[in-house]
């Protein structure tokens, strides 16, 4: 097992990552104020894991609530929110009992924003089992839910008390949803980390084969540079925002077609290369460096064709981003693989071509 911590202050936290870590209950009894928890997770992953976590915890002494949702992207809503607030609120839970979200994206982001305001806050710990939570979406804060009119528009930042990422859980991932994690992996190296950019791209292989050490490296790197750049940036007012790397084009992507028609990975892999084309437009981006990402985007399987919606449709979409200010779109940018910037200063003439050529 590999231990790495954020670093917040009285709000710290580790990060474990290996294998056979569902099981360890006693990994997870440290942090638990009261010895009750509701795991809350979705209809895909409990015939899966649910009974490998609960069991021990209950062998422990803990009392279990199971809360099962929906699975899928189109369920990350305020709907889904208030079952988990009906499933609390029936078994009475206090302001002690902690919530563990064992999923992927959609349940890490569900029952983080559920403890962050049942009875004003309550503590949990982050299971993920998708390749793209364990690199991304459990670490760092970021809760909510989606609303029709954007992406994750309605949320707030509650750090866990804990985050398990256990590889074995990736065994079971179909491919689609693998390729859709490395997409947040490769953004590590873009946006920071060249020397990481180029062990995925020697390595490509071994990751996509799930090959432990190359897993582990994996997800370990990525924890790491998001841990330093939420230490450094808890609330996303300057250098966390390069953490959004394709995700402007991307959820438009998602918005457009359907929570969940495209994947997060998928949307954010093509969202990525339509930064890469302005980048290129821009002249901050060379010919070979936008070859070598557009190559190891395709070796992970991974879509780069964005849909035909158009031009106004896209900037329609893209002003309900977060990142807007002042009624400007800001993009997170390319300067070189490794290096990345968010700016509202670039050409829109450019940015309408991007929009119309690669689909």
């Amino acid at each position: 097992m590999q231990t790495l911590h954020v670093s917040l202050a009285d709000r710290s936290y580790p990060i474990h990552i290996g294998r056979g870590l569902i099981s360890n209950a006693a990994l997870m009894l440290p942090y638990l104020k009261r010895k009750q928890v509701a795991i809350v997770t979705n209809t895909t992953v409990a015939p899966l894991y649910l009974h490998a976590l609960a069991q021990p915890l209950r062998d422990a002494g803990v009392a279990v609530i199971e809360i099962i949702l929906p699975d899928g992207e189109a369920f990350k809503n305020n709907e889904t929110l208030q079952t988990i607030y009906d499933q609390l609120l029936q078994h009475r839970c206090e302001r002690n009992t902690t919530l563990i979200a064992l999923g992927g994206g959609v349940i890490g982001d569900l029952t983080g924003y559920a403890a962050a305001t049942y009875l004003r806050g309550v503590p949990f710990i982050q299971v993920p089992t998708t390749l793209l939570s364990q690199v991304d979406s459990s670490v760092g804060g970021k809760t909510g839910i989606n609303h029709a009119l954007g992406k994750n528009m309605i949320g707030a930042f509650y750090q866990p008390k804990l985050v398990l990422a256990d590889i074995d859980t990736l065994n079971t991932l179909p491919p689609r949803e693998l390729s859709a994690g490395i997409a947040e992996v490769i953004k590590y190296g873009l946006i920071r980390d060249l020397p990481f950019f180029d062990w995925l791209e020697a390595n490509i292989d071994a990751l996509m084969a799930l090959e432990t050490a190359a897993a582990s490296h994996a997800i370990y790197r990525s924890c790491q540079n998001k841990a330093e750049v939420v230490a450094a940036d808890e609330h996303e007012q300057g250098e966390r925002a390069l953490l959004n790397l394709g995700h402007t084009f991307g959820h438009a992507i998602e918005n457009a077609m359907g929570y969940g028609v495209w994947l997060h990975g998928e949307a954010v892999a093509a969202g990525t290369m339509m930064a890469a084309d302005l980048s290129k437009r821009m002249g901050w981006l060379d010919d070979h460096q936008f070859a070598r990402m557009d190559a190891l985007m395709r070796k992970a399987n991974l879509p780069l064709t964005p849909p035909n919606l158009g031009a106004d449709e896209y900037l329609r979409l893209m002003q309900l981003d977060k990142k807007v200010a002042d009624g400007k779109i800001r993009l997170i940018l390319q300067q070189g693989i490794g290096k990345a910037v968010i700016t509202a200063e670039y050409d829109a003439e450019k940015l309408a071509q991007t929009l119309t050529a690669l689909v």
